[in-house]
């Protein structure tokens, strides 16, 4: 895990729907976390692409490129192979889970978020 200058690894979320992005954000901030934000899937590729956040917490229905194809282009890249990608969805169909680890994504999370569950699944790849 790789920390910025106070200590705090690096979240990126990618959510189009600013009100979950804004609250998920607080939350995670008040945890200690530094949160980047994208609102798109192709805006979320280039941010991590630039910024190298430490996990990215990606919504799998996003406009412009949506969250499995984001994370196929992530997991394509060597740049940003490395990166961990937890899918959020909404869509907790019976397959979802395997069609996002199938893209790319390193684990899977249901939306509405439950804070200290998903806090469990990053604690795996933030925690050395």
């Amino acid at each position: 895990m790789t920390v910025d200058d106070e200590g705090q690894a690096t979240v990126l979320l990618v959510e189009d729907n600013e009100m979950n992005r804004d609250m998920l954000s607080r939350r995670l901030r008040r945890k200690g976390y530094r949160v980047l934000g994208a609102e798109d899937g192709e805006s979320g590729v280039a941010m991590v692409r630039s910024e190298l956040p430490d996990l990215v917490l990606m919504d799998m229905s996003l406009p412009v490129l949506d969250g499995w194809s984001a994370a196929r282009a992530l997991k394509a890249d060597e740049a940003t192979r490395a990166v961990p990608i937890i899918a959020l969805t909404a869509h907790a169909m019976r397959g979802d889970r395997e069609k996002a680890l199938e893209a790319g994504c390193d684990e899977y999370d249901t939306k509405p978020v439950e804070l200290p569950r998903l806090l469990a699944k990053m604690r795996v790849f933030l925690d050395d």
